[in-house]
């Protein structure tokens, strides 16, 4: 197996994890924060599929779908064009609210979509091109996509667990 048919198959998998956690929660469910103050599905799904956008939109040298499909003026959230989640306020996940999974999931399979685009363009050797040179070691995009992977399996397993929490 080709280095990106393995990264191929893992970017898969989270778009059935998305829909199996989004799958039949209403808005009261989706924008429920644990405890009053954790993290809803709904921002965890956002922010997942946001982060996702961003550094594989910044890898392939293309536009966030975020922006460039309409979905930030959709999701009307209030956010800054670049806003990812990454180190929001209790105020600001707040502000990540939805009516419905159906935006969200929406979203993320167009993300996904995009995502796998670009991984069949890709050959092994691309892997080792430098993406970011402000870290020491300067990484590489086989990093970044394992980083991101990584960041989406996580936010998407915290999803899942919040769906399963008991209504407070």
């Amino acid at each position: 197996m080709e280095p990106t048919e393995l990264l191929t198959d893992a970017f898969g998998r989270i778009g059935s994890a998305v829909d199996g956690v989004l799958k039949g929660l209403d808005a009261a469910d989706l924008n429920r924060r644990p405890g009053g103050h954790g993290n809803s599905v709904a921002w965890l799904v956002w922010h997942l599929a946001r982060v996702q956008d961003d550094h594989i939109a910044d890898a392939a040298g293309r536009e966030q779908l975020w922006a460039a499909g309409g979905f930030r003026d959709r999701f009307g959230f209030g956010l800054q064009p670049e806003d990812t989640g990454y180190g929001h306020s209790h105020d600001q996940v707040d502000a990540v609210r939805v009516e419905s999974a159906a935006l969200l999931t929406e979203y993320y399979h167009a993300v996904q979509g995009r995502t796998m685009e670009y991984l069949q363009e890709l050959d092994g050797a691309a892997l080792d091109r430098i993406v970011d040179e402000s870290w020491d070691p300067a990484v590489s995009l086989g990093t970044r996509l394992v980083s991101v992977l990584q960041d989406c399996l996580m936010h998407v397993g915290q999803a899942a667990y919040v769906r399963g929490l008991p209504v407070e």
